[in-house]
């Protein structure tokens, strides 16, 4: 199983520690945006398509290749810019190990983000709760007005599932 997370701290390491068998992935948008908010309006669409080239390359040598290029580039302008990505490598590469295809489902948290949003607004709504019991009543009626959203089928699916389930033989239910 891999998993697909933002940068939070801790989280790998409770990943983990809560399923042994699991590949933490970084979220790779969260990764391009934090690289981004340091870096000059006229100088971002540029310096994202480089970062783009990074993440869609074919293999993980040819992404450590291209982030040593892009780097090389643009570390004389933005010092330290792409350190965030060479200190979180691990994190970053194991996206390398799927198609293309596969790849795309992985790089982004969208679903996990749009959940997220939602239980900040529920939190934004109402700051107390008389009880436990209320709260997880409210999470579990938050997650069901979520999901009603999540019409849209994941793109290429069914190779993904393939995909997953010879990699991660047995995991996956049939």
């Amino acid at each position: 199983m891999i998993i697909c997370a933002d940068g939070l701290t801790g989280i790998k390491e409770a990943i983990a520690a809560a399923y042994p068998k699991a590949e933490y992935q970084r979220c790779i948008v969260h990764q391009v945006r934090n690289t981004l908010k340091y870096v000059s309006y006229k100088d971002m669409k540029d310096f994202a398509g480089d970062l783009k080239k990074i993440y869609l390359a074919a293999d993980e040598s040819k992404g450590k290749e291209q982030l040593d290029k892009v780097t090389e580039k643009w570390n004389s302008k933005y010092l330290n810019s792409m350190k965030s990505w060479h200190n979180n490598w691990d994190v970053l590469s194991p996206i390398f190990k799927f198609s293309s295809d596969v790849m795309k489902i992985l790089y982004t948290t969208n679903a996990i983000e749009s959940l997220n949003s939602t239980y900040k607004k529920l939190n934004r709504q109402r700051t107390v709760f008389p009880s436990d019991k209320a709260l997880l009543k409210s999470l579990y009626l938050s997650t069901l007005q979520a999901t009603k959203k999540w019409t849209q089928p994941i793109r290429n699916w069914g190779k993904a599932y393939g995909e997953f389930s010879i990699m991660y033989e047995g995991r996956m239910p049939l």
